[in-house]
């Protein structure tokens, strides 16, 4: 071991900061990779480091880092030139910085790189991939990368649906709930892996600490997929609103995704898009975990209700809702 230093891009968003924070309470000396001017907030105790994702800056500010996770990422945008900029050609910015660094790399993928599954028949890591969106499309072109350029050990992620505190694409949903509003925008029972970010975080440190994963891909979720139904029954609980889902047809949700789309195209981040609509016309997105439980022995623990409960209070300690 060099000196139990990691460098986590991304680490002012969502996923990324919570990341950070559990490798330092695991005694790691964190280095948070963010954006040349970025506001945000990193998390406490760890070290700052401004940095495009390019090669050269990226490798200054890896230093001595023993391990980097390159957890920074575009979710939603609206071109696929987005994606590319910063999915794909980021992270061959990151391969190449944490080759001239030689520091183990822990990629964070997603499980929209491979695609549906359903109860019946979840995704699997050798699954021949089919993603349906140009984020999907990029997450997947960005484990080539990773795959065909890294001179070093490497390990992919792959989380389901994350939520939990800081997330905003969650937070719309729990406002139209608290409102006594529950779109079922999927068949009722279209099933989804969830994990809640805590989990995340914890199976990217466990990683962290143990090379047995090295050159494989793992799928992060929790063991219990949730139905469309489900998700909004238990999200009506947690807001203690009556539980009444009104179901969106296609018809509708169509015409709405056009409008997405347009908005994208006029400077707006819309909450409904061509993308999403894809998605939820897909049989399901559910994966097998048994390969994480294999490798490193990790388990997602976080229960649905206890997950919305501890995202609805944060939400409101901060004032979100």
């Amino acid at each position: 071991m060099k000196n139990r230093s990691v460098s986590v891009t991304g680490a002012t968003g969502f996923l990324g900061s919570q990341i950070a924070a559990e490798l330092v309470a695991r005694g790691w000396s964190v280095r948070a990779i963010v954006r040349p001017g970025s506001t945000k907030a990193t998390p406490e105790g760890v070290d700052r480091r401004e940095a495009p994702l390019e090669a050269a800056a990226l490798t200054a500010a890896f230093g001595q880092s023993e391990v980097v996770v390159h957890a920074a990422g575009l979710t939603r945008g609206r071109s696929d030139r987005q994606f590319r900029a910063v999915n794909i050609d980021g992270t061959r910015a990151v391969v190449g910085a944490a080759n001239d660094a030689r520091a183990r790399l822990i990629h964070i993928s997603s499980l929209a790189a491979v695609g549906p599954g359903t109860p019946a028949r979840p995704a699997h890591e050798d699954d021949r991939p089919q993603p349906l969106t140009p984020y999907a499309k990029s997450k997947l072109a960005s484990e080539a990368v990773v795959r065909s350029g890294a001179h070093v050990p490497w390990t992919i992620l792959r989380p389901s649906a994350v939520y939990g505190p800081g997330d905003r694409e969650f937070l719309p949903l729990v406002r139209l709930a608290m409102r006594g509003i529950f779109p079922l925008l999927a068949p009722s029972s279209t099933a989804f892996t969830l994990v809640y970010v805590d989990d995340v975080a914890r199976a990217v440190a466990m990683v962290a600490d143990d090379q047995r994963s090295v050159g494989e891909a793992m799928f992060i979720g929790h063991p219990s997929p949730q139905t469309a139904y489900a998700i909004l029954r238990q999200l009506a609980q947690t807001v203690d609103r009556p539980f009444k889902p009104r179901r969106i047809p296609t018809v509708l949700l169509r015409p709405l995704a056009l409008a997405g789309e347009i908005a994208w195209h006029v400077g707006r981040r819309p909450l409904f898009d061509m993308a999403r609509f894809a998605e939820l016309r897909a049989a399901g997105f559910v994966c097998s975990v048994d390969r994480a439980q294999a490798l490193i022995g990790f388990t997602a623990e976080m229960s649905l209700v206890d997950g919305f409960e501890r995202t609805l209070r944060w939400y409101r300690a901060r004032g979100w809702v």
